[in-house]
């Protein structure tokens, strides 16, 4: 009886199916989209099985798209198709499990139990107790990763031929532009991939964390992804283990933004010296010192609240809705757009100092109450009028808008 070259289970392969279409996302260079996947689901996955278990299983190029970045600039994002997606996810859910126990507590991007939340959580924590924090900065890792040293880290841990293989394959797997060019790929790996972050994990778990877990055992650090922070005791150890992290990053053929990697004082009221550096951001939040109100008493601590970089882009995306020009919606019809996206950012940003991000939310408001004057004849130049019917809907309605039921009816900023 003939058997295939590779043992592929069809149940791991249907799972990998579901995941992804959980996930929704975008069609690759086949226009090929969820839905359309879906409508013949049975005989595509079958199909897909057969050539990954015989190895004639070849990705198709992915499909680059440019997206803003928060800080400025642009980031390529590579979009494989749904089909590839659901092959990266069958190797995903077969290889995680064992690379993910690889990996130190202090690692929380991309990883199962971990949240970005918990990286916020214990940097706190830390900047409380240690005086000196050096925030890196990795220059175009995805784009950069070195595929040999990569797949000798991935061979450490999967034996599995088929993996391999096809790990390989994707890493290979050119780069088609919005005007059509193929761009062959010889380093990096795809940023949009459903198996990227894992293997950028992998990569920075020998660069990074393993060395400096050997080379500072008593240095507290913390690292989402590509995103990191190391804290220290004294300027003079923060700027020794920045030379000893550029010699080790140029080992590994990658290299720190010299811009962006800098040594920060965490200056609060039990902290002086004059520092030119005395905040930094992470993970959409900037840590600086802020004040604090214990019981009657008040004190400047070292505490995170929503950056003014993620505060800008909130706001640019606000822009982008146009919501002044449907002047053919109902509140309710903006409400059922909008309300889901804010209760994403107050969710995100309003663990801490939330009142900064009700101050976005009073910029929501105002945007609302220039849609009432160009809406409503009666309320075009009144704009006093226009805020007070808004405040209106507001009281009358709050169940229409997060930050309406969190008493934020206000325009002002």
């Amino acid at each position: 009886m003939h058997t295939k070259p590779f043992i592929i289970s069809k149940h791991l392969v249907y799972q990998a199916w579901k995941n992804v279409k959980a996930n929704a996302g975008s069609h690759g260079i086949d226009q090929v989209s969820i839905k359309e996947y879906e409508s013949n689901v049975s005989n595509n996955l079958y199909k897909l099985w057969n050539k990954m278990s015989s190895g004639s299983y070849f990705p198709k190029p992915v499909r680059q798209v440019i997206i803003p970045k928060k800080q400025g600039g642009e980031r390529a994002l590579s979009i494989p198709t749904v089909e590839d997606r659901v092959a990266q996810t069958v190797v995903k859910l077969t290889i995680e499990p064992q690379i993910d126990a690889l990996f130190y507590e202090d690692s929380y991007g991309y990883r199962p139990n971990k949240s970005a939340f918990d990286a916020l959580a214990v940097t706190r924590q830390r900047c409380w107790k240690w005086d000196w924090v050096l925030e890196y900065d990795i220059k175009g890792l995805f784009d950069n990763i070195n595929h040999e040293l990569l797949m000798k880290a991935v061979k450490l841990h999967v034996q599995e031929k088929w993996i391999l293989l096809y790990i390989e394959r994707w890493l290979k797997s050119p780069i088609q532009q919005a005007n059509d060019n193929l761009i062959e790929r010889i380093a990096g790996v795809p940023q949009g991939g459903v198996i990227s972050p894992i293997l950028a994990n992998l990569f920075l778990h020998y660069a990074l964390d393993s060395w400096l877990t050997k080379k500072a055992p008593h240095v507290p650090w913390c690292r989402y992804s590509d995103d990191g922070i190391i804290h220290c005791r004294t300027e003079e150890e923060g700027l020794y283990i920045l030379q000893q992290l550029k010699g080790r990053f140029k080992e590994c053929r990658i290299e720190l933004h010299s811009e962006k990697t800098k040594l920060i004082y965490c200056k609060d009221d039990l902290r002086k010296g004059d520092y030119h550096n005395t905040s930094f951001e992470f993970l959409g939040y900037c840590f600086r010192s802020r004040s604090v109100k214990l019981g009657n008493r008040k004190f400047c601590g070292f505490n995170p609240a929503i950056s003014i970089t993620s505060r800008k882009a909130i706001n640019a995306e606000i822009r982008s809705w146009k919501i002044i020009r449907r002047t053919s919606s109902t509140i309710q019809d903006i409400a059922r757009q909008i309300d889901p996206i804010l209760i994403g950012w107050w969710n995100y940003y309003g663990r801490y100092y939330n009142g900064e991000v009700k101050r976005v939310f009073s910029h929501v408001n105002r945007i609302l109450v220039k849609w009432l004057m160009r809406k409503y004849k009666k309320l075009r130049g009144k704009r006093a009028r226009a805020t007070k019917k808004l405040i209106e809907l507001a009281k009358g309605s709050s169940h229409l808008f997060k930050h309406w039921q969190l008493g934020v009816t206000g325009v002002f900023a």
